[in-house]
Order: structure tokens, then sequence, then C-alpha cells
């Protein structure tokens, strides 16, 4: 599976802000957010779901993948998204080991699988 989503009680709004602090605790930082409904109603279309889309880098291991591949630079920054579906919350990333596994390069995917552990364990602690 090239995704990992788990279930929240939390709403939207209260989740991500768990993942930033979770993010924080695991040496993440958020770059970026998007409040996806909000945009393409700026845009004119109407679409109400509530989603959010993260954009988080690890500084640290940045530097490594490039250094390693630049290419990499099409899978970065990693995206963390929260959205509502039939009235619960998810929160889920698309999985960085599947993401590098396009480059077949065994430096990366051990890295990868390092990154891919620890946004998991940041999403676990934050639901």
């Amino acid at each position: 599976m090239f995704h990992y989503t788990v279930e929240t009680t939390k709403s939207v709004d209260e989740a991500v802000e768990a993942i930033e602090a979770s993010l924080k605790n695991h040496q993440f930082g958020v770059l970026w957010k998007l409040d996806l409904p909000a945009k393409l109603q700026e845009k004119g279309v109407d679409f109400t779901t509530p989603y959010r889309v993260l954009e988080v880098c690890n500084p640290v291991e940045a530097k490594r993948v490039l250094e390693q591949n630049l290419l990499v630079g099409y899978f970065l920054p990693c995206k963390i998204v929260i959205y509502e579906e039939s009235g619960t919350t998810k929160i889920g990333l698309p999985k960085p080991s599947a993401m590098m596994g396009v480059l077949q390069d065994p430096a990366l995917e051990g890295i990868a699988q390092g990154v891919e552990e620890t946004l998991i364990q940041a999403i676990e602690a934050a639901k």
C-alpha cells in the first residue's frame, strides 16, 4: 500500500494542531499548510469537505537524501493530509518508502524507511 492512514475522534482542526505538535517532537517542521476547501472556494470552486495538506520536513534528512540523489527533490517535502470522510477525521501520508522506490536506489530506501517510521510515530501520537 502506498499510504498510511489512521482515524481519530478529533475534529480536523484539532487533528492539525495535534499533528503539528507531534511533528515538532519528532524533529519535523511544517513548512506550509493548505486549507484545500478555502483555496478552491477562493478560486470559485465549491468544495466543502474539510481537507488540510501539510508539507513537512526534517532538514537534516532532506539534506541527506538530496546528497544521495537530487531526483528526491521531486518528492520533497513530505506531505501529511488531514481530512473528514463520512463524519470521521483521518490523518495520513503517502509512504516515503513507496515514493523513493520509484528511484530504485537501495541507499535511499533505508533512509526513506526511517523517515516513514518517524512520521508514522508522529501520526500515531497525534491521533
